[in-house]
């Protein structure tokens, strides 16, 4: 199964800013649309935000709407989560993942990058 990568993670206090990246190092993002997903320890999996193959169309979970700001570079096969103002609230796990439409289903996951906010 191809494989994406996330990278960026650490650990910010609140109010901080983090940017994630996504790629795919055996095929090409261009043709698909990316979901950035997140998992608390103890919660289910929730979507955060979907952007689409060509970039032009994003959505955002309700909780990081104004904060969080999804792109894409199809030149260099990446895919961006920009986070600011953020919360504790926000440390999870963070996952891209492809597919072909925002609902699923993804072929194609990465392996987790981990977010921390505390202070």
């Amino acid at each position: 199964q191809l494989q994406l990568v996330e990278s960026g993670g650490g650990s910010v206090e609140p109010g901080g800013s983090l940017r994630l990246s996504c790629t795919a190092s055996e095929f090409t993002l261009d043709y698909y649309t990316v979901r950035w997903f997140r998992q608390a320890p103890g919660k289910e999996l929730e979507g955060v935000s979907c952007i689409s193959s060509s970039g032009s169309s994003t959505n955002y979970a309700d909780s990081v709407k104004g904060r969080f700001t999804i792109s894409r570079d199809n030149a260099k096969n990446m895919v961006y989560l920009q986070m600011k103002s953020l919360k504790p609230e926000d440390t999870a796990v963070y996952y891209c993942a492809s597919g072909h439409d925002c609902n699923g289903p993804f072929g194609s996951w990465g392996q987790g990058t981990q977010v921390t906010v505390s202070s």
